[in-house]
């Protein structure tokens, strides 16, 4: 199972979701609490290692925002609502994961690879599983919003996912990652109790 810790604020909360060798951590760049800017993300990011990626999160950025991560974060991805990619001006060689949401129109044809997320991120918001197990059958499906350590082995059970995204569902109060409930979450999202 592909695993994905987002919205990450702190070294402890880096070397936490490293410890338990996820796939991908997240860096917000858009306005939340859990918003960083791109030398602070750049900065807890100075030793991961090369196989896990490093997402720059937005959601209908500015260029110059872009730009400005892009050159001083240098994230592995980006990952952003699907319908402002088309506004952007992107590094071909940049990995890109569009995020579709509860109650949109889908991309059409539909990306290799896409993060399926509730109506609003980073709110707990549970995103609709019948329509991500839809959608799983014919992508790579992240599945994200709402996501926590007691519900996520059942949510892999009903969407069949090809990866999980966790942020305010690894948190002990708004923006603070829980170090324990990263763990649980990981050991969960792979069956392992």
């Amino acid at each position: 199972m592909w695993i994905k810790i987002c919205g990450l604020t702190t070294r402890a909360a880096v070397e936490q979701a490293l410890a338990e060798h996820v796939n991908a951590i997240g860096f917000v760049f858009a306005p939340s609490k859990r918003q960083v800017n791109a030398s602070t993300a750049q900065q807890l990011t100075v030793n991961v290692p090369s196989e896990v990626l490093r997402v720059a999160v937005m959601q209908h950025p500015v260029q110059s925002l872009v730009d400005e991560v892009l050159a001083v974060f240098k994230p592995d991805v980006l990952q952003t609502d699907y319908e402002d990619l088309a506004g952007l001006n992107l590094p071909a060689d940049l990995q890109v994961l569009p995020v579709v949401r509860t109650g949109k129109a889908l991309p059409n044809p539909l990306s290799r690879r896409l993060l399926f997320e509730g109506p609003v991120s980073g709110t707990g918001e549970t995103a609709d599983w019948v329509r991500a197990a839809e959608l799983a059958a014919r992508t790579q499906l992240i599945l994200a919003g709402g996501l926590n350590p007691d519900n996520v082995a059942d949510a892999i059970a009903k969407v069949k996912p090809f990866g999980v995204d966790v942020s305010s569902g690894v948190e002990s109060s708004p923006g603070v990652k829980d170090i324990k409930m990263i763990s649980e979450f990981v050991r969960a999202a792979r069956g392992q109790h």
